[in-house]
């Protein structure tokens, strides 16, 4: 398997779990890995993996998604590197149990700025990198199963995530006639240390109403090891983006669930009849939003 041949991939969070699960499988097929890290013993792990497969070409940046002077230090070097970037996974993310009507300030500002401004922060450093070297190019954001069926319990979690989906939903048509695909990944359980992120909270973000205890911490651990293999999750990713599907998802799970939302939010529809002008601009609208593009699918 060779499709992503010569290819630059940015992959943020790249060093565990999901990450590490695209990373593995973007490297079988060929493209050169630069994997956004925070913590130097989960570097470790990854680079173990590259070393005992030679011809994988691994190119680590320390990279804090939530700081823009840092995104842009990190992809000038892995542009000097390896010339240009093709690919850009957006998969840094935090989660911590918690329900929005509890929530601090400090809960909120903390997720929002990981999970949804880190994704913000990635597009706009690396898309004018794509449309400069003019070669197309894809783009994948990690959202989540939480982002189509939130529950009370991880509310915060949802909200960010249900953010990165809407984000996603737009940026793909905008993309479109730049040959610069866009798609959402939306994965259900899988095997990660996310259930860590807590610990390690910035002293800015302090405030919290939901303090990890290590109670929590083992039994969110338990729950997570039961997951989907994230190297699984990565084959399927890759599948997904040859494809240029907009929407990836990983796990059956939900589907059933997911069924039931949609059939619930046709049936809230009225029924009468809409004047013709609004009619035409429904068409509009959607035929603006009609994707296309993407890494694999220029002509």
């Amino acid at each position: 398997m060779d499709e992503l041949a010569g290819k630059v991939a940015v992959i943020t969070g790249g060093v565990s779990g999901i990450g590490l699960g695209i990373a593995k499988a973007f490297a079988g097929a060929g493209a050169k890995i630069v994997l956004g890290y925070r913590r130097e013993d989960h570097l470790a792990d990854a680079k173990a993996w590259f070393d005992a497969r030679p011809g994988r070409v691994l190119f680590p940046v320390r990279l804090d998604v939530t700081d823009r002077e840092n995104w842009a230090t990190a992809m000038d070097a892995a542009e000097a590197a390896l010339g240009r970037i093709d690919i850009l996974v957006n998969n840094a993310g935090i989660s911590f149990p918690g329900r929005v009507d509890q929530a601090s300030q400090d809960d909120w500002e903390w997720i929002m700025k990981v999970n949804f401004w880190g994704v913000v922060y990635g597009i706009q450093e690396c898309l004018p990198r794509m449309r400069r070297h003019g070669a197309g190019g894809h783009i994948l954001n990690v959202s989540s199963m939480a982002a189509y069926v939130a529950g009370a319990e991880i509310g915060l979690y949802a909200t960010s995530k249900f953010a990165v989906r809407g984000l996603t939903e737009s940026l793909r048509p905008a993309l479109a006639g730049e040959g610069i695909g866009v798609s959402e990944l939306a994965p259900g359980l899988t095997r990660s240390n996310i259930h860590h992120a807590a610990e390690n909270r910035p002293a800015e973000f302090a405030d919290t109403r939901f303090a990890p205890n290590p109670d929590q911490t083992r039994l969110f651990g338990e729950l997570m090891s039961k997951g989907m293999d994230p190297e699984e999750v990565g084959r399927r990713t890759l599948q997904g983006m040859i494809e240029n599907r907009p929407i990836i998802f990983s796990h059956p799970e939900s589907r059933d669930e997911v069924r039931e939302i949609c059939e619930q939010i046709v049936a809230a529809f009225p029924t009468d009849i809409p004047p013709p002008e609004r009619l035409a601009i429904e068409e509009h609208r959607r035929a603006n939003k009609a994707g296309g593009g993407g890494l694999l699918h220029r002509d």
